[in-house]
């Protein structure tokens, strides 16, 4: 599904990545119903650890997290789709990255009027949006009465988009060398989750029973349903989650040798 590995790079450099994913995201959004400029969004970062490849420029320790790599700053809205995204090294904060994601987010969607975000973004930022972009910045808050996992409104829309982004086991770490090139396979791995099929009504997940599927609710709908059915490799079904893999067809590796 993916394009191959040189051919990305000339893709980033041309703007056609960005180009494709924009234009496959305005489609989603006028599937749903929406216009294809919306008025919110979501902030949010994730850090994950680099691979041997990333330099030592790019790369910093973030010490909340505990993690030695990068860190992806996205804004979705609330669709969950991506507005905008920016890599910088772990250690940057997320008031400094949100500074020029959000003058990022502004100068190309101009209707945008509120962003919900995290602890993180508090201080000075939240003065700085509203008066040099107009932007309400909204800090949702969890309540100190509350322990362990709980869903926080509209927070959890950004946090299903890294869980689908974490889908391609290329973004399970960060392998490429230049931050352009991560944003560049951020923004693919989301137009192939844009393009993913919605699961046909009545299908039973894996691992379910008939009666657990009759009592579970019914799943959220893919925004991108209205692509052609993706078929696995194998033709026996949609295809994985992780992109496609080469089927297994009996390669020796090298240096076996036939017995007998």
């Amino acid at each position: 599904m993916g394009p191959r590995r040189r051919l990305l790079p000339a893709w980033r450099d041309k703007g056609l990545t960005a180009e494709f994913h924009d234009r496959l995201r305005d489609r989603v959004r006028q599937a749903a119903g929406r216009d294809t400029e919306p008025t919110a969004g979501i902030i949010d970062a994730q850090s994950v650890k680099a691979a041997a490849s990333v330099p030592a420029v790019t790369r910093g320790f973030d010490g909340g997290k505990k993690v030695n790599g990068r860190k992806r700053h996205i804004v979705v809205d609330v669709l969950g789709l991506l507005l905008a995204v920016m890599v910088t090294a772990a250690s940057v904060t997320d008031r400094e990255a949100g500074q020029t994601l959000l003058a990022r987010l502004r100068g190309r969607h101009w209707r945008v009027t509120r962003v919900w975000a995290d602890g993180g973004y508090t201080g000075r930022l939240v003065d700085l949006t509203r008066d040099a972009w107009r932007i309400a910045l909204t800090v949702v808050r969890r309540s100190n009465d509350t322990s362990g996992f709980t869903v926080l409104p509209k927070r959890w829309l950004v946090e299903r988009t890294f869980a689908w982004l974490m889908h391609s086991r290329r973004l399970a770490r960060n392998y490429e060398t230049r931050t352009d090139m991560s944003e560049a396979v951020i923004k693919w791995a989301m137009s192939t989750v844009m393009s993913r099929p919605p699961r046909p009504a009545g299908t039973i997940r894996p691992g379910r029973t008939a009666a657990t599927h009759a009592t579970a609710p019914a799943p959220r709908p893919c925004p991108g349903g209205y692509h052609r059915w993706l078929r696995h490799p194998r033709g026996v079904g949609p295809m994985p989650r992780g992109g496609a893999s080469v089927p297994w067809r009996g390669r020796r590796r090298r240096g076996d040798r036939p017995s007998g």
